[in-house]
């Protein structure tokens, strides 16, 4: 479910909750209704709210963090992605191929990943490669395949000398690093929110608002109050979404770092 439909859900659920409230209130027996009924209400209310709140601020917390650890990896990646131009590089005219091919899924792996953005100037990569940047999939598995293609064409070179055996073995390592920090950012693309839990919190809300609707008065300025109160919780939720999403959404990791790593390979 997107971010956005998952908080006008929300939304719409506690509005909907507050108006059975309204709705059921006039229909209790005046027992119901008593002083200590009320503040018996009211204490079970101060509780939910309190651990509804806590809940909150821990996944928004996660949240944070889970965005926050992708952007030191796509930094980390980038980095990456960079010792390894430089040792080809340093090797000389037989991994010119090797940069080309490396400097092309750069690019590519950009422009699928930050669809909504601009393109890295130039033809010399794929941009056939549809944008997968979804909580289900980040890349093509065609980007997966350059890769591959590429480390395979590496293992085939033959050193001249001791120092470009040096320089193979540590291209090899470094090539070993740049897949499985790719990997990494693959698996941190998915929700680290599950539906069930996210379903449950939505429920214990319901059951918050549809006290709301049970005790307060019948005027616009308390339904105006207790609208707020459901855009403000739903607009929580959309922002704790959207961390937890890194890739997609409005709030996504920058792209400045593999843009700088590609100025690097084009020099």
């Amino acid at each position: 479910m997107s971010e956005i439909w998952s908080a006008i859900l929300v939304f719409v659920l506690l509005l909907a909750s507050t108006a059975i409230g309204v709705l059921v209130k006039p229909l209790l027996p005046e027992e119901h209704k008593a002083h200590e009924t009320v503040q018996l209400m009211q204490l079970v209310m101060g509780m939910l709210i309190t651990f509804a709140a806590l809940v909150l601020g821990l996944m928004t917390t996660s949240a944070r963090n889970h965005f926050d650890s992708v952007t030191n990896d796509i930094r980390a990646y980038s980095a990456d992605l960079i010792q390894l131009d430089v040792t080809f590089r340093e090797y000389g005219a037989d991994m010119d191929f090797a940069r080309r091919n490396l400097r092309a899924y750069t690019a590519a792996a950009i422009a699928t990943t930050w669809p909504d953005e601009i393109r890295p100037a130039g033809d010399y990569y794929p941009k056939d490669i549809p944008a997968e940047n979804n909580q289900e999939k980040l890349e093509d598995f065609r980007l997966g395949a350059m890769l591959h293609a590429t480390e395979q064409q590496v293992r085939r070179v033959s050193p001249h000398d001791a120092f470009h055996q040096s320089l193979l073995d540590v291209s090899l390592t470094q090539f070993d690093r740049v897949i499985q920090a790719r990997w990494k950012l693959i698996e941190e693309a998915h929700s680290s929110i599950s539906l069930p839990f996210f379903s449950m919190l939505a429920l214990w809300l319901m059951i918050i608002f549809l006290s709301f609707g049970l005790v307060a008065p019948r005027n616009a300025l308390a339904l105006v109050t207790i609208t707020l109160g459901a855009l403000s919780i739903a607009s929580s939720l959309y922002v704790i979404v959207d961390l937890d999403t890194p890739f997609t959404g409005p709030i996504v990791v920058a792209s400045q770092p593999m843009r700088d790593a590609l100025m690097h390979m084009n020099r």
